[in-house]
């Protein structure tokens, strides 16, 4: 239970770098070589705008990867003025996980009881953080989503039988 609590912040630490602020500028290099050409391509404002995780209207798919990384999601959609490609990114929270447990506690005398305690488990929640549309091959829109507020769970209280 208590190495759990240092390991999950760690996950959530790493777990949606490119979609709540905090760029790595390792991923973003390692994107660029993987996509070299495309890079190359790119105008210069849009590559100085990649190489800080930034993204703008008008930008090609391969932009967008190279400074976001893959979406979690890609959905294909039309209409009468066409057809859409809308990509979606996920962040990570927490909620608190609050249960009732006992444990065996063993007296001077060597007489035993049961001692009812707190137990706290961290749980990791995904949710869209992101929504990118693509028109025509390049960036029409772009949203940033809220992170969805903690939740604390309480558990119903164990019965001895």
């Amino acid at each position: 239970m208590h190495l759990r609590i240092p390991l999950l912040a760690a996950l959530v630490a790493l777990a949606g770098c490119a979609n709540d602020g905090s760029i790595d500028p390792s991923r973003i290099g390692k994107r660029r070589v993987e996509r070299a050409a495309a890079f190359a391509e790119l105008p210069a404002d849009q590559q100085a705008l990649v190489e800080k995780g930034q993204i703008k209207v008008g930008m090609v798919p391969d932009a967008i990867y190279i400074a976001w990384g893959p979406a979690a999601q890609v959905l294909q959609s039309g209409d009468a003025s066409g057809e859409t490609t809308t990509w979606l990114y996920q962040g990570t929270t927490t909620d608190d996980y609050l249960s009732w447990n006992y444990r065996e506690v063993v007296r001077k005398d060597g007489t035993t009881y049961l001692d009812r305690y707190m137990d706290r488990d961290i749980n990791l929640r995904t949710y869209i953080s992101a929504e990118l549309m693509f028109r025509g091959g390049v960036l029409a829109s772009w949203k940033m989503l809220p992170k969805p507020p903690s939740q604390t769970i309480f558990a119903p209280v164990p019965t001895l039988r």
